[in-house]
């Protein structure tokens, strides 16, 4: 009996043993638990026409119609399940959409980046080059990440009413220059009393139009 004692105990020991080496080798490495990083996009189970461009793999055809409809044949990219409209489950399917080349698509259906270093206040109005990327939902044809030559359309938060105000109540002063960051203007108005005057109505009339607008180039709010 000591001995069937000892012999159970040797084996509890063992799997003990066994288990951890089993859980050490599946940390470090051993076992691949990796999930492809588009699934973080894909909806478990959701209709396949509804899936992001991200989880579809289809056969396009360069040569169709713009803005005619079409269909392509699609298929999903692994690990990824969806079902049709019966609710079955499909790894195939056939997808309606527009004919036309992603940057060829209206401004919501993209979002492009955003630029602070260009001038918004100026003639002509100054574009830059920004990079845009449709929406997970939206498909079309080509490069989902294009380039795009957009208007300059920023705000550092000035009000164009406050600089107005100020223009007319203290603009002898260089109070509105003051305000837009114009500092040389500024000074120039106050130690001439507003050009005697006449600077201080030609100021009125251009922030009136919004000619003259802030010193980094933004737009009014």
């Amino acid at each position: 009996m000591a001995r069937a004692g000892v012999l159970l105990w040797d084996l509890r020991r063992l799997c003990r043993v066994l288990l951890f080496l089993s859980q050490f080798y599946i940390l470090s490495g051993g076992e691949s638990t990796d999930i492809p990083p588009y699934m973080m996009k894909c909806p478990s189970n959701g209709l396949c026409s509804r899936l992001p461009a991200d989880c579809i793999e289809c056969k396009t055809n360069f040569s169709c119609v713009y803005g005619q409809p079409v269909t392509f044949d699609c298929t999903v990219k692994p690990s990824v399940t969806c079902v049709d409209q019966d609710f079955k489950s499909r790894k195939s399917f056939v997808l309606n959409m527009t004919c036309r080349f992603c940057w060829q698509l209206p401004e919501t259906d993209y979002e492009c980046s955003s630029s602070t270093s260009c001038m918004a206040v100026s003639c002509p109005r100054q574009r830059y080059t920004a990079n845009c990327t449709v929406r997970d939902h939206i498909h079309c044809l080509g490069n989902r990440t294009f380039p795009k030559m957009l208007y300059c359309n920023w705000t550092g938060g000035y009000k164009w009413s406050t600089a107005l105000a100020l223009s007319i109540t203290l603009g002898g002063f260089g109070a509105d220059r003051f305000y837009l960051g114009q500092w040389r203007e500024g000074l120039g108005k106050l130690f001439s009393f507003g050009g005697l005057g006449i600077w201080t109505l030609l100021d009125v009339l251009l922030i009136g139009v919004g000619y003259v607008g802030p010193a980094d180039g933004s737009l009014y709010i």
